[in-house]
C-alpha cells in the first residue's frame, strides 16, 4: 500500500498491515466516535490514514464466518503496524493479531512519547526538557534565547544551531521568528503525546535545519473525565547554590556554596467529556502558579516572582461520519517581576538598598481552527488557520540607570543602579498569522499528497541601552590600541571608560510561504519509496513596508525508501535523501532595515566613581574619535541586500536499520551526515572592496563610496561573489556592481555533522521499560549558524562572524555544539501493584573551547576593533576548538509513584531531578583578552552556566 503520511505536521497518525486479500477491516475508535472502514488489497496489504491519536480496534470477518480483532494504539506522526493472523475454521471470533513495534512505512527519525510514557520519566516539566531524551539532542547555551533572568531553554538538534528548529501545536507553528530561539507552550499537563523529529522529515515540513518538535494537546471523549494536581519544587530540598572564584593558588575557578533557592509551585485542574455523545467533545484546563527565586550575586542580589496563571481549551466536532472540526485555544503569557537590591557582602543574604523592579512579559494566546474532509474512501483534504502571540515586553524601573562594568577586577563588578543592559520597547510583541491547505489522495499503489501554506509574520521591536549608554571601565597598556584607532603613547598603563550608545526600532513584516507535492509509491510489497518536493518563498519587509528580500521559488527536493526485510514488519532498511531551507529570522529585519544607531566614545577615567546609586565613572579627556557602527538611518533597502541572495539551507543523508526482537525489544543502528551548502548573513568588509574598486579603475571618490555602503554591512551569501546596488557617484542612482570573492578574503561556509547512532527499547507491558540512545558524533566547521554560542549572540542571521576576513580566520574545527559522546538511559518498573520507580541517567561529553582575543593577523585592519573577538589570543591564532574541552557531564534523576488501593486515581509521586547534585560546567568566558592584544583577562575560562543543582518535585494527584 503506501506510505503514512505525518498529516499537517503530525497530529495524525495510521495503521498498516497484512490481511486476507479482500477483506473488509473496520477500524474504531470508541471513545471519540470514530469509525473507518478500508478493504485489503490484493497483495494483503492495508493502511488507514489521517486518525486522531488513541486506541483503536480493528476487526474483520472472513468468508468462513470467523472475525478477528485487534487492539493498537495510534500515535501522531507514527504509522502502527497490525498482522492479522487469517481464517480459523471452527472459531467465530480469534484474537491472534499482533501490533508491530517497527513502523515500515516512514524513513523519518522520529522519538514520539506520549503523556504516559513522560509521566514514567523523571525528568523537568518542559517541551526542550523532553525533546533532549532523543538521540542526537544537545542542550544548547543558556545565554541563547535568554530572557530577563531565566536562561535560555532551547535545544541543538542534529548539530544545527539552537535557532535551527520549528515548534507546532496541534499542527500549527509556534516558532518565535524574531530569532528562532523561543516558542508558545502549552501547560505540560496538556499535553497529550510530544513528537521530535531528528532527521528525514518529509516536504510537508520546512523552515528548519535543525529538527521538528510537534505536541498534540489532550481532547475531550465519550467519558467524562477529569483531575487536578499539586506540584512543588521545593526550594528547601535543592541543592546548594554556588558561585565562582578564581583561587590565588592554583589559577582555576572553583565552586563555592551561597544562599539562593527557587520554589516553584503548580497546580492543574482539567476536565474533559462529551457535549453531546460521539458529537461533540470538549477539554479544558487550568495551570496557576507561583513561582519564588533568590539569587545572591558579588554586587547585588534579586528576587523573582511570576503568579500567571495559564490554560487550554479545546473542542472536536464529528459533524458527520466524513467531516470534523476542532479549535484549541490557549495562553502561556507569563509575567516575572524582578526586585534588585545592592548587596552588602559578596554571595550573603543582607540586604543593601534597594535598586529597582522590573517586569518582563512573555508568551501569549494562540487560537487554531482545523477542518478535516473524507470526500471519498481515496481522498481526504483539511484546512488550518491560527493566529498566534508572542510578548516581549519589559517595564524597567532603573531605566535611567546607565549598566556600568568594571572589568579591571576578578570577578567583573557591577556599578550603579542599571539592573539590564538593553532596554526593550515596552510595546514589543510579535504575532503571527497563519493558513495551510493539504490533501492526500489514494491511487493504488501511489498515494499523493500535496498542500500549501503561508505565514505572515508581524514585529514590534525596539531597544535602546539603558540610561543611553553601556559603559564599561578597562585597563590599556602603555602602546596598547583601543577600538576606534587610539592608541597609548603616554608610556604608562591606563584606565579608559568606553560609553556605547545602541537604540534601534520599529515595525516589521516577514512573510513565508510554500507548497509541496509527494508520492508514496509501494514499489513491491516490501519497499515504499517517498519522492517529494517543496517550494518556498521568503519575503521581508523594512520598517517603511518596503521589500528588501524576496526570494521566491527554493526547491528542496526529499527521498525516502523503506524496506520491510521480510514483509513481516520485524526488520526494516531505510534511506533518507534531502534539501532543507530555513526562513529569514526577523531580527534581521530589525538589526538590517531598521534605524539603528550604534557608536562608541572613549575617555580616560579620573580613577572615581560618583555617588550612589549612579555610580557613574568620571570621565577625563576623549580619547580618538567617535566609533561609528550605525548611524542611526534606515537605508534604501535595495542598498543593503545582495539581490540574488539565498537563505540558508543543507542537505542530509540518513542509512538506518531497526530491528524488533523478543520480549518486546527494538533496536536501531542509524548514521547521519548534514552538510550546510549556503550561509546567510552581513558583511562588512569596506577595506576589501575599497582595494578591489582601486585596482579595478574606480575613482577614490567612487571606491569610498563602494567602500562606505559595504562597511555599513551587507547582507548576502558569505564565501560567494558579492552584488551590491551602490550609489556610486553621489547622484542618488543605484548602480550594480558585483565584487569577486576573493576580494573579500572570506572562506567558504562549512558545517559539517555526522554521527553514528545505537538506540533501543524495550516496550511498556505493565511491569517495565527500559530506552535509550548512544550517539558518536561529530560537529565541524567555521560557522554553527543562526547563532554564535561561544560569545552567546543570538541575533540571528547578522552574526559577527562574516563582517570582517579576520575574524573568520582560524575559524575552522570543532563547532559549539559538537558533544563527541553522549549515552542516555531511561526507564520505569513496577515493584509493586501499589508503586513504580524511575530513573533517567545522561552522560555526555564537553564543548569545545577557544581563547578570543584582539586581531593580530593581517587580513584586515578592522576587526581588532572588534575586541577580543578573534582566534588570535596573545598574538597567535588559536585555531577554533584549539583550547581543550569542558568536562563530561553526569546526570541522574529518580522517581518513585505510590498508587494507594483504597482510592483509585489518587497519586503520589516523588521526582529527584539530578540526585548527586552533579554541577558540571556547560559555558565559561571564552573571551582571552580584555583591552588589547596580551592584555589577559582575569575572567578567561570562568564558568558562566552550570548542571542545575539537585531538585526535588513532590506530586499529588487524583484523577476520575
Amino acid at each position: 500500500m503506501i506510505a503514512p503520511p505525518a498529516y499537517a505536521q503530525a497530529q495524525a497518525g495510521s495503521i498498516s498491515g497484512q490481511a486476507t486479500a479482500g477483506s473488509v477491516i473496520t477500524v474504531e475508535n470508541k471513545a471519540i466516535g470514530f469509525s473507518r472502514r478500508v478493504t485489503v488489497g490484493a497483495d494483503g496489504s492495508f493502511n488507514v490514514t489521517q486518525l486522531p491519536p488513541g486506541s483503536y480496534v480493528l476487526k474483520t470477518t472472513y468468508a468462513d464466518g470467523t472475525s478477528e480483532e485487534l487492539a493498537v494504539t495510534v500515535s501522531p506522526g507514527v504509522a502502527t503496524g497490525a498482522m492479522f493472523a487469517g481464517p480459523s475454521a471452527g472459531q467465530k471470533v480469534v484474537v491472534t493479531g499482533r501490533a508491530s513495534r517497527i513502523d515500515v512505512k516512514s524513513p523519518e527519525s522520529s522519538m514520539v512519547l506520549n503523556k504516559e510514557a513522560i509521566d514514567r520519566i523523571p525528568v523537568t516539566r518542559d517541551v526542550t526538557a523532553v525533546a533532549l531524551l532523543a538521540p542526537g539532542a544537545v542542550p544548547g547555551d543558556s545565554r541563547i534565547g535568554q530572557s530577563g533572568s531565566r536562561a535560555g531553554n532551547v535545544p541543538s538538534l542534529g548539530g544545527a544551531s539552537p535557532a535551527e528548529n520549528v515548534y507546532y501545536i496541534n499542527g500549527f507553528n509556534v516558532t518565535n521568528n524574531l530569532n528562532g530561539v523561543a516558542f508558545n507552550q502549552v501547560p505540560f499537563d496538556a499535553i497529550a503525546a510530544q513528537d521530535v523529529k531528528t532527521g528525514g522529515y518529509g516536504p510537508e515540513y520546512g523552515r528548519s535545519l535543525g529538527g521538528v518538535l510537534s505536541v498534540t494537546t489532550k481532547r475531550g471523549t465519550n467519558e467524562w473525565k477529569g483531575g487536578v494536581n499539586v506540584i512543588w519544587q521545593a526550594g528547601d530540598l535543592e541543592g546548594s547554590s554556588v558561585y565562582t572564584e578564581k583561587s590565588t593558588s592554583d589559577g582555576r575557578w572553583h565552586l563555592h556554596k551561597r544562599p539562593g533557592q527557587t520554589d516553584d509551585l503548580k497546580s492543574n485542574l482539567w476536565l474533559g467529556g462529551p457535549v453531546i455523545q460521539d458529537k461533540l467533545f470538549v477539554f479544558g484546563l487550568v495551570q496557576g502558579s507561583n513561582y519564588k527565586r533568590k539569587i545572591f550575586a558579588n554586587t547585588t542580589q534579586e528576587e523573582m516572582e511570576s503568579n500567571s496563571p495559564q490554560g487550554l481549551v479545546k473542542v472536536d466536532w464529528n459533524i458527520n461520519d466524513s467531516n470534523t472540526f476542532e479549535i484549541t485555544g490557549f495562553s502561556d503569557k507569563t509575567e516575572d517581576e524582578i526586585t534588585t537590591w545592592r548587596q552588602v557582602t559578596p554571595y550573603h543574604t543582607a540586604k543593601g538598598e534597594r535598586i529597582g523592579t522590573d517586569t518582563f512579559t512573555n508568551g501569549g494566546t494562540n487560537v487554531i481552527a482545523k477542518y478535516t474532509s473524507w470526500l471519498t474512501d481515496d481522498l481526504t483534504m483539511s484546512a488550518m488557520y491560527g493566529v498566534g502571540k508572542y510578548n516581549r515586553k519589559s517595564d524597567i524601573e532603573t531605566a535611567s540607570c546607565m549598566w556600568i562594568d568594571d572589568v579591571r577586577t576578578t570577578p567583573t563588578q557591577h556599578k550603579g543602579c542599571a539592573t539590564v543592559v538593553n532596554i526593550t520597547d515596552p510595546n514589543a510583541n510579535d504575532k503571527r498569522e497563519a493558513y495551510r491547505l493539504d490533501a492526500e489522495w489514494s491511487l493504488g499503489a501511489h498515494t499523493l499528497r500535496a498542500g500549501l501554506d503561508h505565514e505572515q509574520y508581524d514585529v514590534v521591536d525596539g531597544t535602546v541601552a539603558s540610561g543611553g549608554f553601556q559603559v564599561s571601565v578597562q585597563p590599556l597598556a602603555a602602546g596598547g590600541e583601543l577600538n576606534n584607532g587610539y592608541v597609548n603613547n603616554s608610556g604608562a598603563p591606563m584606565d579608559v571608560v568606553a560609553m556605547r550608545h545602541f537604540e534601534n526600532g520599529g515595525i516589521f513584516t516577514t512573510k513565508n510561504s510554500a507548497w509541496y507535492v509527494q508520492d508514496s509509491w509501494q514499489v513491491t510489497k516490501n519497499l515504499v519509496a517517498d519522492l517529494g518536493i517543496r517550494n518556498e518563498s521568503f519575503k521581508n519587509l523594512n520598517a517603511n513596508g518596503v521589500s528588501f528580500i524576496d526570494v521566491k521559488n527554493t526547491w528542496a527536493p526529499r527521498l525516502g525508501l523503506v524496506w520491510d526485510v521480510k514483509g513481516d514488519q520485524q526488520t526494516k532498511v531505510y534511506a533518507n535523501l534531502g534539501r532543507y531551507y530555513i526562513p529569514v529570522m526577523s531580527n534581521t529585519n530589525v538589526r538590517l532595515a531598521g534605524a539603528e544607531s550604534d557608536y562608541t566614545d572613549y575617555y580616560a577615567f579620573t580613577g572615581a566613581f560618583g555617588p550612589a546609586p549612579q555610580q557613574n565613572p568620571g570621565l577625563g579627556a576623549q580619547l580618538g574619535p567617535r566609533l561609528v557602527t550605525s548611524n542611526g538611518e534606515a537605508g534604501d533597502p535595495r542598498s543593503v541586500v545582495d539581490p540574488d541572495i539565498k537563505p540558508m539551507y543543507q542537505d542530509e543523508f540518513i542509512l538506518g536499520a531497526q530491528q524488533a526482537l523478543a520480549n518486546r525489544w527494538t533496536v536501531g543502528l542509524k548514521f547521519t551526515h548534514r552538510r550546510l551548502q549556503s550561509v546567510m548573513d552581513d558583511v562588512c568588509n569596506d577595506e576589501g572592496a575599497i582595494d578591489w574598486a582601486l585596482a579595478n579603475g574606480y575613482t577614490q571618490d567612487q571606491a569610498d563610496a563602494i567602500g562606505g555602503a559595504i562597511g555599513h554591512c551587507f547582507l548576502y551569501n558569505p564565501g560567494g561573489d558579492l552584488k551590491a546596488n551602490i550609489d556610486i557617484d553621489g547622484n542618488g542612482t543605484l548602480k550594480l556592481i558585483t565584487i569577486p570573492a576573493a576580494a573579500l578574503k572570506f572562506p567558504k561556509p562549512e558545517r559539517k555533522f555526522n554521527a553514528l547512532e545505537f538506540s533501543f527499547e524495550r516496550a511498556w507491558d505493565g511491569v517495565w521499560t527500559v530506552q535509550g540512545s548512544y550517539v558518536l558524533s561529530f560537529s565541524k566547521g567555521n560557522t554553527e549558524g543562526y547563532v554564535k554560542s561561544d560569545i552567546g549572540q543570538d541575533d540571528a542571521g547578522i552574526s559577527q562572524d562574516w563582517d570582517y576576513p579576520g575574524l573568520a580566520e582560524g575559524s575552522y574545527g570543532y563547532l559549539p555544539n559538537d558533544r563527541r559522546h553522549a549515552l542516555k538511559l531511561w526507564g520505569s518498573y513496577q515493584v509493586l501493584p501499589e508503586l513504580r520507580i524511575g530513573a533517567n541517567l545522561l552522560l555526555q561529553s564537553g564543548r569545545p573551547l577557544n581563547c578570543f582575543g584582539y586581531y593580530t593577523g593581517n587580513l584586515d585592519h578592522v576587526s581588532v576593533y572588534y575586541g577580543a573577538s578573534s582566534f588570535y589570543c596573545g598574538s597567535k591564532l588559536n585555531p577554533r576548538g584549539s583550547r581543550g574541552r569542558l568536562p563530561w557531564t553526569r546526570d541522574l534523576s529518580l522517581q518513585a509513584v505510590y498508587e494507594p488501593k483504597w482510592q483509585k486515581g489518587l497519586s503520589f509521586q516523588i521526582d529527584v531531578l539530578n540526585i548527586f547534585n552533579e554541577r558540571g560546567v556547560t559555558s565559561v568566558q571564552e573571551r582571552g583578552e580584555i583591552s588589547a592584544a596580551n592584555t589577559p583577562r582575569p575572567a578567561y575560562l570562568q564558568p558562566l552556566s552550570l548542571q542545575n543543582p539537585r531538585r526535588v518535585r513532590l506530586t499529588a494527584a487524583y484523577e476520575f
